[in-house]
């Protein structure tokens, strides 16, 4: 997502995927895209006269398009093949240039293919699942197929969700054609990918049936030296009880860097992947966050800017996440804030009133209902916006479970009360495109006619109008199911305060004083109940705090509200910019993983065969291990008094240096996963052929404390704790049963 003209996005993770690169150009950073160029984009939405969501289809015209031909050396098109069931399908390479970085497009709609074929790159989230691991295909595979025709060979290969871990496998045909075996090439292309997973609802996370799998790959898997069996375990997971090939376990299995885009996501993230991992606890698994930002440059609004240049001086132009440089918005003079904010609000209401103007002409409505159009919106009145994809999670319908509270609200002539709808819905979610006809039709109803509307066709222009000129940005998902969401980001950088639900970013962006929580941050198993109190927390907040605050002023231009407004900028700008998210990518993931890379690849990948082997050694002697410890029972402790463990342990075919013997520690009355800690024990001697560890912590709060203790491989060139998921769990010295599992999973 780039610009409204070349509209091959449907929303956030499109949108966000564009912020990512514009950020990578802005700093330098070496990167590259990769996508498939949807000749027919995402569909134009068109609202009925019934409120019904209709989806219309408009081809890209290239040579307007901001596009043009990848060509090799000798002035030829880019063209590569993959494989698909019984042929080979072209794909076209075409770029687009944004500022140092560059972004490579596949393109089946060519003469090379069938007429079949040629529908791959035609339309985005369209067909059935055999076009979507078509698709999938040539994307992973396509795309590491393109960028070695362009001679571009990356140190890192960064999965932006699961629709590209098909890619691994391509890394991994070309190591095993060049002589690495497949465990070993496992090993090298897992040290130079790195996967994001941008969804906690399952059905964002895709996955094909094994026959789908087999259908498509059975002509691949013996080029990685495979049989169907290992091939399929590498995606395998169960759903519904029916064994699926999930192409995000396939991403998390080959990647040795994983991330959720918010805090609160990465715990989600390893809560819902933890069987992945079922011998650590879920604090350790291997899925951290890093939360997403916005390119300031695109979604702050020009008047604003100037402003900013005023003010601000010019750093915050190439330093946007800088915090120190958002400062002296405070120095802003309240009425020169509220004087642009006042020209953008009427620059929205005149978008709004010709994009509905347009809809009832459209419809042939009669000449009165037109001219009213131009008469719809006050300028000064509370505008409150919501925009954003329709998934029945995001709950839309939220702010009307009590019409009459919120007839109350917008009919106050005193102190009115506008909201501003707009989103599309996938054309395949019956659920969500029925929740946009009711909100049509809830807008035509008397006592909301005119102080609710919802805008037809929701694209990059209209976001920009929105999150620039409203007065209060909604959202209001179901808890914790908003990974990150970045809309209320835009509107926070532009001084339009958030009006939220602790999820997503707005957990980390919140601070009391730049905008307002709704509900409380926690989860709940009865739905109802949680949209009854969510709802209420809002209307609440609406009425007693937000409506009176924006109207103690004159229409908002109070101190107390532009107080709001300035600490909305102050304190998300810098720290939610795609700038400072990207130089957390390069800084956490991108770097290492570069570094880890060269070392994997040097002397004909002798680390890769090294840790493979030793991979293989470590799981064939790992039945011969086996640790006691002191007995594991809770114990209560004072602040400083140490809790002093010992542990021995027979490490079979292993050696001492390859193994690390650690006791883990948490506090049973908290259940946040951070407050685990983890010691590595020391070795002090062997008696009797056992070899004897000690470790203790000293707590710095008193209470009782669970504790237990483990041996995990150890290993140089582990790139992560939980690697191989190898763990023994001691049982206490006393007893001589079973190794068993002490969980400090819950």
């Amino acid at each position: 997502g780039l610009h409204e003209s070349l509209p091959i996005y449907s929303g956030g993770l499109g949108i966000l995927a564009g912020d990512h690169c514009k950020a990578a150009s802005d700093l330098g950073v070496p990167l590259i895209g990769v996508g498939l160029l949807y000749n027919h984009g995402y569909f134009r939405q068109r609202l009925n006269a019934a409120g019904q969501q209709e989806a219309i289809y408009e081809r890209l015209d290239f040579t307007v398009a901001p596009i043009k031909a990848a060509t090799n050396a000798n002035g030829h098109d880019v063209i590569i093949k993959v494989e698909l069931p019984g042929r080979q399908v072209s794909a076209k390479i075409w770029t687009v240039s944004v500022g140092r970085v560059t972004i490579c497009l596949l393109d089946t709609d060519i003469e090379q293919n069938s007429a079949a074929d040629r529908k791959f790159s035609s339309q985005l989230y369209g067909g059935d699942r055999e076009m979507r691991v078509a698709q999938e295909i040539i994307l992973g595979i396509g795309g590491v197929r393109a960028l070695r025709a362009m001679g571009i060979s990356p140190s890192v290969w960064h999965l932006n969700e699961g629709h590209s871990a098909f890619l691994t496998l391509e890394l991994m045909r070309e190591l095993v054609h060049g002589g690495l075996s497949f465990s070993e090439a496992m090993e090298a292309v897992a040290s130079t990918c790195a996967f994001t997973t941008h969804t906690p609802v399952p059905a964002g996370n895709d996955a094909f049936s094994f026959e789908v799998m087999e259908t498509f790959f059975s002509t691949y898997w013996p080029k990685l030296r495979l049989d169907r069996d290992s091939f399929l375990t590498l995606g395998s997971e169960e759903v519904n009880g029916q064994s699926m090939f999930s192409m995000t376990i396939l991403a998390l299995r080959m990647s040795r860097h994983a991330n959720g885009v918010s805090a609160l996501h990465g715990a989600v993230s390893r809560k819902m992947w933890e069987s992945l991992w079922p011998s650590i606890p879920t604090a350790e698994i291997p899925i951290g966050s890093i939360t997403n930002g916005v390119h300031v440059q695109t979604w702050v609004a020009p008047e604003l800017a100037t402003l900013f240049d005023e003010f601000l001086g010019a750093r915050w132009r190439t330093h946007t996440g800088e915090n120190p440089s958002w400062s002296k918005v405070a120095e802003i003079p309240d009425e020169r804030l509220w004087e642009v904010h006042s020209a953008l609000k009427a620059k929205l209401v005149e978008f709004a009133r010709n994009r509905i103007k347009a809809r009832r002409l459209r419809l042939g409505e009669t000449p009165a209902m037109i001219r009213q159009a131009d008469t719809l919106l006050d300028p000064k009145a509370l505008t409150i916006g919501f925009a954003r994809r329709f998934a029945t999670y995001k709950r839309a319908k939220l702010l009307f479970r009590d019409i009459e509270r919120l007839t109350r609200l917008v009919s106050d002539p005193d102190r009115p009360v506008q909201i501003i709808f707009a989103g599309k819905s996938h054309p395949a979610d019956s659920a969500g495109k029925e929740l946009i006809q009711q909100i049509v039709e809830l807008s035509h109803q008397p006592e909301l006619r005119g102080k609710i509307v919802f805008l037809e066709n929701y694209d990059m222009a209209m976001a920009r109008h929105l999150v620039q000129g409203v007065d209060i940005w909604l959202n209001n998902p179901r808890r914790p199911m908003e990974a990150s969401g970045t809309s209320g980001q835009k509107a926070a950088l532009n001084g339009v305060p958030n009006l939220s639900i602790l999820d997503g970013w707005w957990c980390e962006g919140y601070d009391g004083t730049n905008g307002w929580a709704i509900g409380e941050p926690r989860e709940y198993r009865d739905l109802d109940a949680q949209d009854d109190a969510d709802s209420d927390s809002l209307y609440q907040l609406l009425e007693a705090v937000i409506v009176p605050s924006f109207y103690a002023g004159d229409f908002g231009s109070g101190a107390d509200w532009q107080g709001i407004v300035k600490s909305s900028i102050i304190s998300c700008a810098g720290l939610f910019s795609s700038q400072r998210m990207v130089e957390d990518y390069l800084q956490k993931i991108y770097r290492p993983t570069a570094e880890t890379w060269l070392r994997f690849a040097a002397d004909e990948f002798a680390i890769a065969k090294d840790r493979a082997a030793w991979r293989a050694k470590v799981e064939r002697s790992w039945g011969q291990i086996w640790l006691e410890a002191d007995s594991h029972q809770p114990t209560h402790l004072t602040v400083g008094e140490p809790l002093r463990v010992k542990a021995r342990l027979q490490p079979g075919a292993l050696a001492a240096n390859e193994l690390s013997v650690e006791l883990i520690v948490q506090r049973e009355d908290q259940s946040d996963e951070d407050c685990l800690k983890v010691v590595t024990m020391t070795g002090i001697g062997i008696e009797d052929g056992w070899l004897i560890y000690q470790g203790e912590i000293a707590p710095e709060v008193g209470g009782t404390f669970s504790y237990a203790v483990r041996v995990m491989p150890k290993y140089e060139a582990l790139q992560g704790r939980a690697e191989l998921d190898l763990v023994f769990w001691a049982v206490p010295i006393t007893e001589k049963a079973n190794a068993h599992r002490v969980s400090l999973r819950h």
